[in-house]
């Protein structure tokens, strides 16, 4: 009789649990499938952001010391392909995603061809010209410097070959004068921006047209489910619900893909909310954030550190963590008084 009464208690038991289930299913807004990404993509879009991470330093670089000869062109190479082998690590267990995997290839080995002729010419010619100018530095290394950061405030927005390189070369002709002092400085960077300028104005155009011919053009935004809705918000417009929610209920809703899905992602833990899923994901989610060299993750599960080669003492860790445990990461970098920066949120 007991063993009876005690399965028949369980029976209610699974019986209660499954509605529980089915009516918490219910309660949740499935993410609409041209919304959904694959789980792969958090991980391969690191390599693809290293390339806006590097030209950002190298802008913050020319900035600080207008000095391209002593910029680490070669270690960036490093660091690029170490993070790539590293990525493509964690993603074994998925289907291949040959797509990714080739424009990955295709902008890794560019950049490293890029990197490298452009590192050889500026360790030995543009090394010697500016060796011979005096201390004040010359309006083509102005120019430079104002260019590399028009840059890298583009490709935070928009995809690199979309950049106006032409307008930028006529600009460089146009509107910085020819004569002065320091005139073989004057001169090399004259010469080195226009090759650059020109070679990377034909080779956008060629990537412009294999990826118009190779990929549909990609969604701006990204599908989230969160724990509820945030207040309204001027400064955050583009948060749109998908569908209609009951309080207390997962909210379905989009918000801005790419560079500002960091600000937004902070925006919405700063109100206490979490995430359930992310491009209609709930594994985990990669996030790179910019501390001090001593300092150690214990909550989330490292997948590589890399060294801040213009700025001693600073490392970049890239790591994984569950989409559910997102925003309590996010807001115990907000606690830790500056010393943890979030430096991008990979968003599928």
């Amino acid at each position: 009789m007991r063993r009876r009464f005690a399965a028949a208690v369980a029976a209610v038991g699974l019986l209660c649990a499954a509605a529980l289930a089915q009516d918490g299913a219910a309660t949740a807004p499935a993410t609409p499938p041209e919304h959904v990404r694959t789980p792969d993509q958090t991980f391969l879009t690191f390599p693809e952001w290293y390339l806006v991470h590097s030209p950002a330093e190298y802008a913050a670089y020319l900035s600080r010391s207008g000095h391209p000869s002593s910029f680490p062109l070669f270690s960036h190479i490093g660091q690029f392909w170490q993070s790539y082998a590293g990525v493509s690590r964690e993603i074994e267990k998925y289907p291949f995603n040959g797509g990714y995997h080739l424009m990955v290839m295709v902008i890794g080995v560019s950049t490293t061809v890029e990197y490298g002729l452009k590192g050889l010419y500026e360790r030995t010619i543009g090394r010697l010209a500016e060796a011979l100018r005096s201390d004040e530095s010359v309006p083509e290394e102005q120019f430079a410097a104002r260019y590399a950061q028009a840059y890298v405030d583009f490709i935070r927005v928009e995809p690199w070959y979309q950049f106006d390189f032409w307008q930028e070369l006529r600009s460089l002709w146009s509107a910085v004068p020819t004569g002065g002092p320091n005139l073989v400085r004057r001169w090399e960077r004259r010469f080195a921006l226009t090759s650059e300028l020109l070679v990377k104005e034909g080779y956008a155009r060629l990537i412009k047209l294999g990826t118009q011919s190779l990929y549909d053009a990609p969604k701006p935004v990204t599908a989230v489910l969160l724990s509820a809705a945030p207040q309204a918000d001027s400064q955050h417009p583009d948060y749109q619900p998908l569908a209609a929610a009951d309080a207390g209920t997962p909210v379905l809703a989009t918000v801005p893909r790419y560079e500002a899905f960091t600000a937004y992602s902070t925006w919405l833990a700063e109100q206490g909310i979490d995430f359930r899923q992310i491009a209609g994901n709930d594994g985990e989610v990669v996030v790179s954030v910019l501390v001090p060299a001593n300092w150690s993750a214990a909550s989330v599960r490292t997948l590589f550190e890399q060294p801040v080669l213009t700025q001693p003492g600073r490392k970049r860790v890239v790591f994984a963590v569950p989409v559910a445990r997102l925003a309590a990461e996010l807001r115990r970098a907000q606690a830790s008084a500056g010393q943890v920066v979030v430096e991008h949120v990979y968003d599928f």
